[in-house]
């Protein structure tokens, strides 16, 4: 069976290097003439990493990129709050979307694949065997994932609706070389009543992401704009030299109303939009793929039925919608959208994040380590598993007992064959290949074999 995958960003990308690590063949089409060169994204967190790792694509990824220490937020002279990273456990860096879609594209290359470019999908027809997607040719596959982004093209041929409001104007930004006294172990930000600024510091010497709003709609020169607002909602002097790219975007918060339709599934911002603001995008992105590539690699191995397939938007839509819902209030106080807001985020809201309870409760949540499928579809379990979730298990289930001779290894080896790697612990804990908790009980190997197939039939 072939899995066509629409989209060849890091949600795509994902999810063809995790299918085809477990056997699956995938065709990766994208509408672009080829990869892109630009950063565009920013951040990868501490989770998008470990799924990245699990499809063996990290390698370098973290030391190349900039590993900031705090994100700093100043009203004129005041320094609001300071958020110390490290409270932030796990792996993350400030590195382009363009290195990690490179690195994966490199992994994907090794597993046999490759990204198949100037392949606009302009019409997708579907039956029971499989799905027909027009992209200058007939492509035949057995499912189609729409991973091609906010604009998505599979969403719009699916009649899939994408409902939601546009959160705040206009922003601009651009990747910049200047040379000025801040300190680039960290992310600032400057809020006024005119407006916001920030500053990224990016990999290299005097490279910055800059972007700050500006109302209306009209064409501007982005450079020019910015250069005019650097001094005016910082109050320091830079001169910028050169420019490496420009952008343009509206915040919108958009969530499709459904996840599939027959044979097609979305993933990432296909799926759903949301602000920037705490850089979870593309990190949700590459979590759908990963959850959707597990599961749907069991159906096609013929390892579980198709119900298993159900499970993805289940799990993963309340992923997104708590997602949507906190960056949206991060949005509206960051901006301070009124008077009011704004006294309300500089004299209470702003001064609570310093404490440090706060930021451990609030990182857990913007790293995604914190995500949970507990209660969901798939049982009562569902934390991710601090201790084999950050290690690399390419994809597999892993089954914990005390001694190599116990019998739960026998109950799972006959449902999950070679999906499955054994360790020796203390408890014993059956671990998802996206290392979630699946199951655990000791000793109760009927009942974690009644958990196996009624999840896997």
């Amino acid at each position: 069976m072939t899995v066509l995958i629409a989209g060849a960003g890091p949600t795509g990308l994902t999810a063809a290097c995790a299918l085809m690590q477990r056997g699956v063949p995938v065709r990766v089409l994208d509408a672009a003439d080829g990869p892109a060169t630009t950063s565009r994204a920013l951040g990868l967190q501490p989770r998008g990493a470990e799924v990245i790792n699990r499809v063996d694509a990290l390698r370098d990824l973290p030391q190349r990129g900039n590993n900031i220490g705090f994100v700093k937020a100043i009203a004129g002279e005041r320094t609001l709050m300071t958020l110390r990273l490290e409270h932030m456990t796990g792996t993350g860096a400030l590195i382009g979307q363009s290195e990690i879609e490179k690195s994966l594209r490199d992994r994907l290359s090794e597993l046999g694949g490759k990204v198949e470019w100037g392949m606009r999908v302009t019409a997708v027809e579907q039956d029971g065997d499989g799905v027909t997607v027009h992209a200058g040719e007939s492509i035949r596959g057995d499912w189609l994932l729409g991973c091609d982004g906010a604009h998505s093209a599979v969403r719009k041929l699916m009649g899939i609706d994408f409902p939601g409001v546009p959160l705040a104007e206009r922003f601009l930004l651009a990747d910049v070389h200047m040379d000025w006294p801040l300190d680039r172990g960290g992310v600032t930000t400057w809020l006024g009543a005119g407006g916001m600024f920030a500053a990224f510091p990016l990999p290299g010497k005097d490279l910055w992401r800059i972007q700050g709003d500006l109302p209306g709609s009209e064409p501007v020169d982005v450079v020019a704009e910015l250069t005019k607002m650097l001094p005016q909602r910082t109050g320091r002097t830079a001169e910028i030299t050169s420019c490496d790219w420009t952008s343009t975007f509206t915040i919108h918060r958009r969530l499709a109303g459904t996840y599939r339709r027959g044979r097609v599934f979305l993933a990432g911002d296909a799926a759903h939009v949301h602000s920037p603001f705490s850089g979870q995008g593309m990190n949700t992105g590459i979590g759908d793929a990963e959850n959707l590539a597990w599961k749907l690699a069991m159906v096609i191995n013929g390892r579980a039925g198709e119900r298993l397939l159900d499970t993805y938007e289940k799990e993963r839509r309340k992923v997104a919608e708590e997602v949507l819902s906190g960056t949206s209030a991060l949005t509206s106080f960051a901006l301070g959208l009124g008077v009011w807001r704004r006294l309300l985020r500089d004299t209470v809201i702003l001064p609570l994040l310093n404490l440090s309870a706060v930021q451990r409760k609030m990182f857990g949540q913007w790293s995604q380590l914190a995500l949970t499928y507990r209660r969901g579809p798939l049982g009562p379990y569902g934390d991710r598993d601090p201790e084999i979730a950050p290690r690399w298990t390419n994809g597999r289930w892993v089954l914990v007992v005390p001694t190599p001779q116990d019998p739960h290894i026998a109950v799972a080896q006959r449902f999950l064959g070679e999906d499955l790697l054994v360790e020796t612990g203390p408890t014993v804990k059956l671990v998802r290949p996206d290392g979630h908790l699946a199951w655990q009980g000791r000793p109760a190997p009927a009942r974690l074999a009644r958990w196996l197939e009624e999840t896997l039939s």
